[in-house]
């Protein structure tokens, strides 16, 4: 403590010290000309002072470091090390992520892969435990998580509270379990997952203890819950993107409690705009505050989740900073974490350790297919169909005529611009397969299968013949998980997503273009609408929280009614 106290009164000189900053005040929202002073990854002085090192900015401005405060780092289709990489540069220092898409894989063992895989990183990874595996009672994911499963991971340094409640009917409804969970991290923070509660259930659902809100997508939804206390994230993410309405919302009296977050963003969207400094980006093209904008990314987003000693350049404050180069295009030229340098020019100046990650492997465990299978039976006048939308992940319940289908032997053999789908239980042998049919997707000739399927992960595929479907589910198994194209009987491509059938021990860039090649080869080789993204439409067909008809592993869903329903009537 005397050296702190000797050096922040300029008796000594500091470990470094970053010359001729603008400094960005998130407190009172001013800029100010002076050195900051670093000493033990702690800044100690802002002022005129001296260092062992310094680091002259030339009147650059001078951020706290970044928080994205809520994402699911293995939508990245990359481990943590990886996804690290990725972002540093962007200027973000500390994630608050939860893990739900592997835990419904692996269950506890993938939240703590995933803790442990994002230790000795220049990127402080804080976990929120999955509160909802499965998502849903419709479908079988790899685990089932309850109270008693979680209590284990409280304790631990990195974990600060719980994950997103998407069962919010569990919760008005008081269900048992839900509750016990709740109850259990009454002394932490609890994320929301609740877009279409109002009125009294609203209130009941924040008296409950969740505190969060990274749903809206109205104005009204955001001040709804802004009026009861909850924090607000402005999500920008891949299949999400709400920032341009909710930040209509914000003014000087509600900013506090407004935080941004990407949730969910593929290989491209981040490596092309960033993660959170595209927010910000965003956010000062509509009006808003570049210190303001900051301040959302970084103080408000510390106090909500209690990251102590974050989000602030001040004594006493970890030294985690981004250097930028101005306050319109918002480009990130430097990233200090606890004072060290570990990026510049959005490149990573640091590697990434090599983990054990063996237990997290072959998770494509199924009963053998047969063709006989993926047969779909055709029994009455009417066929439900799931009818995609561009752009979208909502789908529409459609109605149509089996007199418009080809029939052989009472089974589907096509119709024009429909195409089988099947949902594959892919956890535990089960032998269990869904069976659908998609209308407006597009593909010719072959079939697209997929081990990313939200929120269960089944492996999901879709195709105009049976035999390619098949195909393309072996390849799948024998690769160990990932994403998959066939064509009249040959594996066009196949990106392995080894780690859970999640993720890839490849770099972002690696996957990236892998991926884009494959998108590429879906539009042009395989002719899919090209209104639609192929692999993430895929993904979101068998999420059954998501309207208005989807296909699980036990069968078609109809989400309005919030049942099984036949696929012929």
């Amino acid at each position: 403590m005397d050296r702190i106290i000797g050096i922040s009164k300029g008796e000594e000189k500091a470990e470094l010290v970053l010359k001729n900053a603008n400094v960005i005040n998130v407190f009172t929202n001013e800029i100010i000309e002076a050195d900051v002073a670093v000493y033990q990854g702690r800044i100690v002085g802002i002022g005129d002072y001296e260092g062992e090192e310094e680091i002259d900015l030339n009147g650059k401005y001078l951020a706290p470091g970044f928080v994205d405060s809520h994402v699911h780092i293995e939508s990245s289709m990359v481990t943590p090390g990886q996804f690290a990489k990725a972002i540093v540069p962007r200027g973000v220092t500390s994630v608050i992520t939860d893990p739900h898409e592997i835990a419904n894989v692996k269950g506890i063992e993938g939240i703590k892969y995933m803790l442990d895989e994002s230790e000795d990183l220049p990127l402080d990874v804080y976990v929120m435990v999955s509160s909802c595996v499965p998502s849903t009672p419709f479908e079988n994911a790899g685990a089932v998580l309850e109270a008693e499963d979680l209590e284990e991971l409280k304790e631990h340094e990195r974990v600060l509270g719980l994950g997103e409640m998407m069962n919010y009917p569990g919760v008005i409804n008081k269900d048992e379990k839900v509750l016990k969970k709740l109850d259990l991290f009454s002394d932490m923070i609890i994320d929301g997952h609740g877009p279409l509660i109002s009125g009294k259930e609203l209130n009941a659902y924040v008296a409950s203890g969740v505190k969060t809100e990274h749903e809206c997508s109205t104005k009204e939804e955001m001040l709804d819950r802004l009026r009861l206390g909850m924090y607000i994230h402005i999500r920008e993410g891949s299949a999400a993107r709400n920032l341009k309405e909710l930040i209509q919302v914000v003014d000087k009296d509600n900013l506090r409690r407004c935080i941004f977050c990407t949730d969910d963003k593929n290989p491209s969207d981040l490596l092309k705009d960033g993660s959170i400094d595209h927010n910000i980006r965003l956010a000062i093209k509509e009006g808003i505050d570049p210190i303001d904008c900051v301040k959302m990314a970084s103080l408000n987003a510390a106090e909500a989740y209690g990251l102590k000693g974050k989000g602030a350049i001040a004594p006493g404050y970890i030294a985690d900073m981004v250097v930028i180069d101005n306050l319109e295009d918002f480009n990130v030229v430097k990233v200090f974490k606890e004072g060290r340098l570990v990026a510049e020019d959005n490149k990573p100046l640091f590697s990434v350790p090599t983990k054990d990650n063996a237990s997290m492997k072959n998770t494509v465990n199924i009963k053998k297919v047969e063709l006989e299978d993926l047969k779909i039976p055709i029994k009455g006048d009417r066929v439900n169909v799931i009818k995609l939308l561009p752009h979208s992940i909502i789908t529409e319940k459609a109605v149509r005529d089996v007199e418009n289908v080809t029939v052989e032997d009472g089974y589907f053999v096509k119709a024009e611009n429909l195409l089988k789908v099947a949902v594959i239980e892919r956890h535990n042998r089960t032998g269990n397969i869904g069976l659908g049919l998609v209308e407006d997707f597009g593909l010719e000739n072959g079939a697209i299968a997929s081990t990313v399927a939200h929120d269960s992960h089944n492996l999901i595929v879709i195709g105009d013949n049976d035999e390619d479907m098949l195909l393309a589910i072996e390849e799948l198994e024998r690769v160990g998980g990932g994403l998959t194209m066939v064509s009249e009987g040959r594996v066009l491509d196949t990106l392995p997503l080894t780690i859970a059938g999640l993720m890839s021990e490849e770099t972002l860039e690696v996957v990236d273009e892998k991926l884009h090649a494959m998108i590429e080869l879906a539009y042009n080789k395989l002719k899919v609408n090209r209104d639609l993204d192929p692999f993430m439409t895929l993904s979101f067909i068998a999420l059954p929280v998501i309207p208005e008809i989807k296909l699980t592993d036990l069968g078609l869903f109809d989400v309005e009614e919030f049942k099984f329903i036949q696929l012929t009537e």
